[in-house]
C-alpha cells in the first residue's frame, strides 16, 4: 500500500490542481500519469445542474461508444421459440428462459447486461429484488426490453452503455481503457458528452454541466475546462 501510495503522490504532482485542462490535454494526460500494471479503465465523472430528487431533472440514457468500452460484454437474454437463435447468431453469451431464472434464483449472475422481450417481462419482474440493484434488470427506457433481440445484442456488444444521474448530481460513466488511443477516447467521450447535453431537462435551470473531471482506475483526477465542453457540443 505504501508503494501505491507513493506512485499516486507522484503522479499527482504533476496535475495542476487550479486548472481546468482541454479535452485533448486531460485525455492525454490521463494516459501519461496512469502508473499499473494492468490495462485501468478511463472513467469521466460529470456533475450536472440538476435535482434528481425531483422527476422532471432525472437525467439517464444510454449512448453507443464509437470505439467500444474494451471490455468483453457478457450478455443474458430472455427469450422464447423462434427469437432464441436470432439472440444466439447475434452474439448472445446466455440465451433462455425459466431455466435461467432459476438458475439466477439460485445465486448465479455471471453476466454483464440483460436482455427480455416484452412477452417474458412477467416472469422476468420476479427477478427485480436480485437485478434491480445490480442495475442488470432489463428497461424499456434502455432498449433492454425489446422484440428487436438481433440489434439491443449487437449494440451492447458494439459499446452501447447505460448511464444515470446518482442521488448527488452526478454522472459516471467508464469511456475505454488506457489502451486507446487517444482517437479513440475522443470519440467516445465526444458521443457521450453529445447524447448527455441534448438530455438536459427542461427543468435544469442555469449551468448545465458544472464540473468534469477525468481519471484512471488508479489515478488522478484531472478537471476538464466545462465551458468549452459545453460549447464544443450544442
Amino acid at each position: 500500500m505504501k508503494h501505491n501510495g507513493k506512485n499516486f503522490q507522484g503522479v499527482q504532482a504533476k496535475v495542476d490542481r487550479g486548472k481546468k485542462y482541454s479535452l485533448e490535454e486531460a485525455l492525454t494526460l490521463v494516459k501519461e500519469l496512469s502508473f499499473t500494471k494492468f490495462d485501468e479503465s478511463i472513467d469521466v465523472a460529470v456533475r450536472l445542474g440538476v435535482n434528481p430528487k425531483h422527476s422532471d431533472q432525472m437525467v439517464r440514457g444510454t449512448v453507443v461508444l464509437p470505439a467500444g468500452t474494451g471490455k468483453k460484454v457478457r450478455v443474458l437474454v430472455f427469450v422464447k421459440g423462434e427469437k432464441e437463435k436470432e439472440a444466439l447468431d447475434a452474439g448472445a453469451d446466455y440465451v433462455g428462459a425459466d431455466d435461467l431464472v432459476n438458475k439466477i434464483n439460485q445465486g448465479w449472475l455471471e453476466f454483464d447486461q440483460a436482455i427480455a422481450t416484452p412477452d417474458m417481462m412477467s416472469v422476468v419482474g420476479k427477478l427485480g429484488k436480485v437485478l434491480g440493484p445490480r442495475g442488470l434488470m432489463p428497461n424499456p427506457k434502455s432498449g433492454t426490453v425489446t422484440f428487436e433481440i438481433a440489434k439491443a445484442v449487437k449494440d451492447i456488444k458494439a459499446g452501447k452503455v447505460n448511464f444515470k444521474v446518482d442521488k448527488y448530481g452526478i454522472v459516471h460513466l467508464s469511456i475505454g481503457k488506457r489502451s486507446f488511443s487517444i482517437d479513440d477516447l475522443k470519440k467516445n467521450i465526444s458521443q457521450f458528452f453529445e447524447t448527455l447535453l441534448k438530455l438536459k431537462p427542461a427543468a435544469s435551470k442555469g449551468q448545465y454541466l458544472r464540473n468534469i473531471s477525468i481519471s484512471s482506475t488508479m489515478g488522478p483526477g484531472i478537471k476538464i475546462d466545462n465551458i468549452e465542453i459545453a460549447n464544443a457540443f450544442k
